[in-house]
């Protein structure tokens, strides 16, 4: 075996060390609250079981969201948006401003509004792809991944369209696990503190469960209120930093579709699901081009038979930023 692919497979044993402490630990969790807290430790049978209860509620939605974004595997850009066999040999025997001449005639009729900050087209040189809107190249993933926000460490995957639902209710519920864990072990990591509970093989795991309940709560806090107010931006975290470039030049709130509307966009619009990780996204897979503020024009007939498919109420492609 060479030895570039004995290197690509010890990075891809290594990317998956942060997956398996987060699951030691959440086993470990799962263990000293059902084990040495509930059985061992609370005296009352009515709030050991309702304890129980709730905290199972939270462990299924949390392990359930979690591993849901690490199997939702990125999402590349379809066919349409590679060059053709002949625009490829073209493109590579060209310079740069004939580069880019090649690249314009390939993205007429494609849905493509944004472009770089110097104003040229976007276009990956290594998976040799015209990137649609919100498309970036993960070097991790070594792919270009549709509406990128960014490559994970802790899921070992990255976040993007297949995912980004999945990892904000992954976001919440680790926190709603932890709290709920903090909130019933505070009466009983202080008993054992104060020594009014005998000292037993329990006292160590109620003590440490509430310092690392405690200690996730406080830094997943900061990560999901961020991402929750990227939700109702309708922004990506790459967005975030450098604004997408449309005709008009960079803007920020290029996506934007207010606030209601941009959390449709991302958890779809049945609220029923909206707590579930289930896939809900009101924007098909197979189509590239995302609603846009202020413009609302009915798209052309190239793309016509794919957009049938989107619910016509949240169809708005943005006619006067496109470039072609």
């Amino acid at each position: 075996m060479a030895p570039h692919h004995v290197l690509k497979c010890c990075q891809r044993s290594l990317a998956w060390i942060p997956v398996i402490f987060i699951n030691l630990v959440v086993g470990w969790s799962y263990y000293a609250y059902v084990v040495e807290l509930c059985i061992f430790t609370i005296p009352n049978n009515a709030e050991k079981i309702s304890y129980l209860g709730v905290f199972h509620l939270f462990f299924i939605m949390f392990i359930w969201s979690y591993w849901k974004t690490i199997c939702s595997r990125p999402v590349s850009p379809s066919k349409e948006f590679c060059l053709a066999k002949v625009e490829k040999e073209q493109y590579e025997k060209e310079q740069p401003d004939a580069q880019q001449d090649i690249l314009k005639k390939a993205a007429v009729g494609l849905p493509v509004y944004t472009r770089t900050g110097t104003g040229a087209v976007r276009y990956c040189d290594h998976c040799q792809v015209i990137k649609p809107d919100r498309c970036h190249h993960c070097s991790t993933c070594d792919m270009c991944v549709l509406k990128m926000d960014h490559h994970c460490p802790w899921v070992n995957n990255c976040v993007g369209f297949s995912n980004y639902k999945f990892f904000v209710l992954f976001l919440a519920y680790s926190m709603l696990y932890c709290v709920f864990i903090a909130a019933t072990v505070l009466q009983y990591f202080i008993k054992f503190w104060t020594n009014q509970l005998p000292d037993t093989h329990a006292k160590f795991h109620v003590l440490f469960l509430f310092f690392v309940a405690a200690m996730f709560f406080i830094s997943i806090l900061s990560l999901f209120s961020y991402h929750l107010w990227l939700v109702g931006k309708n922004r990506t975290t790459i967005e975030a930093f450098r604004a997408p470039v449309f005709r008009n030049g960079p803007d920020k709130n290029g996506f934007s579709l207010g606030f209601s509307r941009n959390v449709v966009e991302v958890f779809g619009d049945q609220k029923k699901y909206w707590m579930f990780p289930i896939y809900t996204s009101i924007v098909i897979l197979c189509n590239t081009n995302y609603p846009t503020e202020v413009y609302s024009v009915i798209t052309d007939c190239i793309w016509a038979n794919k957009t049938a498919r989107i619910k016509s109420n949240i169809l708005h492609l943005p006619m006067s930023k496109c470039w072609f």
